[in-house]
């Protein structure tokens, strides 16, 4: 048989991956999906069997069909195919529908990395396109639109220079996925990758076919489930795995699209080394303690010192092969004063001469011998010993270390400039630059690490720290509790780490839960009881207090409150010290579980643009931190969108967005897909400040809010909040409803993640956290908190006269409005009430069950009308095929998973409780957030 990847010709294949438009350009990703899948099949009938296979194929089959019945409004044949599917599962023993989870489980891997692939793929054919096209939400997308409304080039730059966006992984909820799948994960893409190369001779296509298969064969032989929960310390390594699979390369190519895009629209000659630092990273994973007890002092220890440990490391690397590469001779070429001076600076202190130490090393290679230099000290930083005791690093080991980022990047601009001063400007380019571009970006110490912590617990602490009194002065103090003796360590870790040469490491101290000034203060009353120092200096940028905004009275609050913060006299100082900035968290997840997606959406709108008039009255410069999840009903979607969605004239180019580990790998699995992300964060933050759109007279969705609009957004959000509130919130069925009718209390054996699932306390609404609570409804095929309550707020509103007119003009220009209907509208297409009313049987009280499900299916299919009716659509996704086109290959594979599920929840729940039937359950919900691409 000719290899599955060989083409008719290959000037056919060349033409695909060109391609512009039309259907030409998904060929070679249907052709990744349709032989991915065969290799899948051979790879089930050898390891698992042909009755395993069969059974797939027939529930795939099956899958298909209802599908096609339902799109038919074939009702009746939709509903016996599914009960049929239901009743097979029902009788397989546990063994087999685990190995059934896994094989559609698996296909979703495929299907991912297939799509993926094509991402990179459609990236690299608008590269070749050159001039002629530019990819949406691109950089030089948006300069160009800023250079075609008369923006200028002193313009365009000033703009550039505001920007400062900083990314920070956390992990909640985890990658799902084992750090060894996604190392297999991330070989097959690359042999995917591989075979799109052209041509490529049949014996290198066979074997490239057989490796891959091979990598399936181990993926499928390897525990795709966790058998224990991860510890802080594997969230950890986790993280700090992307940044060598793809950050350290992804930045000088990103930054150096920036300068390119600078001279194709403006024709400005820009280098890398001259762009304003655009980018920084940080980090809650070792920091975040709010609700995980395993998030200690020495967890936070840890961490910095592995973030450290990978980015020193890297940093040898790149100076071993500056070593190798840079032979520049003295002889041919000379060396400037300033680098011979520092060179000699350091072999003074070694108390000997350079022909002791180098010989005949280097001889008249003066540029080596100043990095041999240079790599000793960053051992000595990295406090690594040198493992050859006749290296020359062995005889330097005595020069010190580097106590600060500036020290070592002052030696490579030494280096860098005699290069350039003396014909070796490519040189400096290319070696120097981008390593300098590394060190401003990370310093030594990588990422900033978040402390994180709610509120309530700063104040227990307070009070028992502060217990004594004249009345009890003569009395025996009891131990403090463990929570209390938790926070004084913390700070006293702070301290530590601020003594040292990193004390940027810690510069913000997230508080949950914030709801007044006294909780910030608390915050400031703590750190100084444990030694840290708060206001900043030269050298420390001291430990801001970050309060995060949560619920729905917290948000409207929070502009009161900062006002209140802002005009004290005593913080004021502190505000000075820092610059004038202030750091405020918004909350999307407790928000949206607090009021809902629609409230929550203009709430964070309304107090984003209210924050930021209280800090212009107050002098103060805000940099807001967003707290979006990887899915619709925790604050996800498209990231230029909602970067975009911003208020007008509420963003000065700062910004700090969580990413959450669910989504990384999606992310910055590859360094095409991280400079593609980092891109789409930088041009929506130039678009957002420069709004191109409105000096355009034939432009739209400039993001100017009309009064009429606003007023309706107004009267959108009461509607919505009112609702949500009665049939959610304070319905206290629905609680009950949740817990049986979704797998949210099979959390704690799928091991996804260190935290708990609750805060603590009694089953509540208030108890349960964000995470959990879309986790069950995604898994369900739900998704309630991603779209209850915006179909009754926009079917009441529609009746007003001329409310639905108004409603689709919003819909045709207002950003948020467009942004928050579209991220409905993808909810909706991803969850399937049929499905989800399996789940609702998994319920025992009828009448209970009939209630909560009837009411959801109720406003299900009234947001699905009003969706429709606003954006003009005959069916979901009709303008985003590609999402439209992802979701129908997946449906045939994730139904299956969840009749499963459903099936292996019944089977537990009727006293089946056994280790093989959680294992089971397990790789169901695997499957079901690899199809869904969400955990929750």
């Amino acid at each position: 048989m000719p290899p599955l990847w060989k083409p008719e010709s290959w000037t056919e294949r060349l033409a695909e991956l060109e391609a512009r438009t039309g259907d030409l350009k998904e060929v070679p990703l249907r052709r990744d999906v349709r032989s991915l899948g065969m290799l899948l099949g051979e790879v089930l009938r050898e390891q698992a069997g042909d009755e395993l296979f069969e059974k797939v194929e027939e529930l795939r089959l099956s899958a298909i069909r209802r599908r096609e019945a339902l799109a038919e409004s074939s009702i009746n044949e939709a509903e016996d195919l599914l009960q049929k599917a239901v009743l097979g599962i029902s009788t397989m023993p546990v063994d087999q529908a685990y190995q059934l989870s896994r094989a559609f489980a698996f296909y979703f891997e495929l299907i991912n990395l297939a799509e993926t692939n094509h991402r990179k793929r459609r990236r690299l054919s608008l590269q070749l396109s050159g001039d002629a096209e530019v990819q949406r939400g691109s950089l030089r997308g948006t300069l160009r639109a800023m250079r075609r409304v008369g923006i200028t080039s002193d313009e365009a730059l000033h703009w550039l220079q505001q920007i400062f966006i900083v990314p920070v992984f956390t992990a909640h909820p985890t990658e799902i996925a084992r750090r060894s799948v996604l190392t297999k994960r991330r070989r097959i893409g690359e042999f995917l990758e591989r075979l799109d190369r052209i041509p490529i001779p049949d014996e290198q296509l066979a074997s490239l076919e057989e490796d891959l298969t091979a990598e399936i064969t181990a993926l499928w032989q390897t525990d795709e489930v966790r058998s224990s929960r991860p510890k802080v310390a594997d969230e950890i390594k986790m993280g700090l795995d992307y940044y060598e699979v793809s950050i350290f390369e992804t930045l000088p190519g990103l930054y150096q699209e920036v300068s390119a895009g600078l001279k194709s629209e403006y024709d400005l000659d820009i280098d890398v080394s001259e762009l304003p630092l655009l980018l920084g990273f940080g980090s809650w994973i070792g920091g975040d303690r709010d609700g995980n007890p395993f998030v200690t002092p020495d967890v936070t220890r840890e961490a910095i010192r592995d973030a450290k440990s990978r980015l020193l490391a890297y940093y040898d690397r790149r100076l071993q092969l500056a070593i190798d590469l840079l032979t520049t001779s003295a002889q041919q070429l000379p060396v400037s004063q300033e680098l011979r001076s520092q060179l000699d600076s350091y072999l003074s202190r070694l108390q000997t001469g350079a022909d002791q130490i180098f010989g005949s090393h280097f001889e008249f290679e003066i540029y080596r011998r100043f990095l041999v230099c240079i790599r000793a000290r960053m051992l000595r930083t990295a406090g690594q010993n040198i493992p050859d005791g006749e290296s020359l690093e062995a005889s330097l080991i005595s020069l010190p270390s580097y106590c600060s980022a500036a020290e070592f990047r002052h030696d490579l601009e030494i280096l860098r400039r005699s290069l350039a001063e003396n014909k070796g400007l490519r040189l400096a380019q290319t070696l120097f630059d981008p390593l300098i571009l590394l060190v401003r970006t990370f310093g030594l110490h990588l990422h900033t690490l978040d402390m994180r912590q709610h509120a309530r617990i700063h104040h227990k602490a307070l009070q028992e720290a502060s217990a004594w009194c004249g009345q009890n002065a003569g009395t025996v103090p009891g131990a403090l509790n463990l929570e209390t003796r938790d926070v004084i360590e913390t700070f006293r870790a702070v301290a530590e780490v601020k003594s040292g040469c990193s004390p940027e490491t810690i510069r913000q101290y997230v508080i949950s839960g914030a709801s007044c000034v006294e909780d910030v203060l608390a915050v400031v009353w703590l750190a100084r009881l444990g030694g840290v120092e708060v206001a900043g200096n030269a050298t420390d940028p001291g430990l801001m207090p970050v309060p995060l905004f949560e619920s729905i009275e917290d948000l409207r609050n929070a502009p009161g409150v900062c006002r209140k913060l802002w005009s004290a006299l005593d913080y004021r100082k502190l505000l000075e010290s820092w610059g004038n900035i202030q750091e405020v968290m918004l909350g999307y997840s407790d928000s949206n579980k607090d009021g809902g997606m629609l409230t929550s959406t203009w709430e964070i709108f309304r107090a984003h643009r209210a924050l930021h008039e209280v800090a212009r009255e107050c002098g103060i410069k805000l940099r807001l931190f967003h707290g979006r999840g990887g899915t619709v009903g925790r604050g996800g979607g498209p990231t230029h969108r909602s970067i975009y969605a911003q208020p007008v004239g509420a963003f000065d180019g700062q910004i700090r967005i969580t990413e959450q580990g669910e989504v990384l790998n999606w992310k910055y699995s590859d360094v095409v897909l991280a400079e593609r992300n980092l891109e789409l964060m930088i041009a929506a933050s130039l678009d957002a400040l420069a709004r191109p759109n409105s000096r355009d007279p034939q432009g739209h969705q400039s993001g100017v809010l009309l009064p009429e609009w606003e007023a309706a957004f107004d009267a959108l959000s009461a509607t919505a909040f009112e609702f949500y509130r009665a049939n959610i919130i304070d319905d206290p069925e629905v609680l009950h409803y949740f817990e049986l009718a979704t797998p949210v209390a099979e959390l704690e054996h799928a091991k996804i993640g260190s935290r708990p699932s609750r805060r603590g306390g009694k089953a509540s609404f208030s108890s349960l956290r964000a995470i959990p609570w879309v986790f069950g409804w995604t898994q369900s095929r739900q998704l309630v908190p991603a779209w209850f309550g915006v179909g009754y707020a926009l079917g009441e509103y529609a009746k007003k006269p001329g409310g639905m007119e108004l409603l689709r003009a919003m819909m045709a220009e207002f950003p948020l409005f467009i942004d928050l209907i579209r991220n409905v509208e993808m909810a909706l297409a991803k969850a399937d009430m049929g499905i989800a009313s399996l789940y609702a049987s998994l319920v025992p009280e009828k009448d209970l069950r009939d209630r909560v499900f009837s009411k959801l299916q109720q406003e299900f299919d009234g947001t699905l009308s009003a969706i429709l009716a606003v954006t003009g659509q005959r069916e979901l996704l009709e303008k985003n095929r590609v999402l439209a086109r992802s979701i129908r290959v997946r449906n045939p594979y994730v139904d299956p998973m969840s009749l499963i599920q459903v099936d292996l929840l019944r089977r537990k729940r009727s006293g089946e409780d056994t280790p093989e039937v959680n294992r089971a359950i397990a790789g169901t919900i695997n499957g079901i957030s690899a199809g869904l691409r969400n955990t929750g």
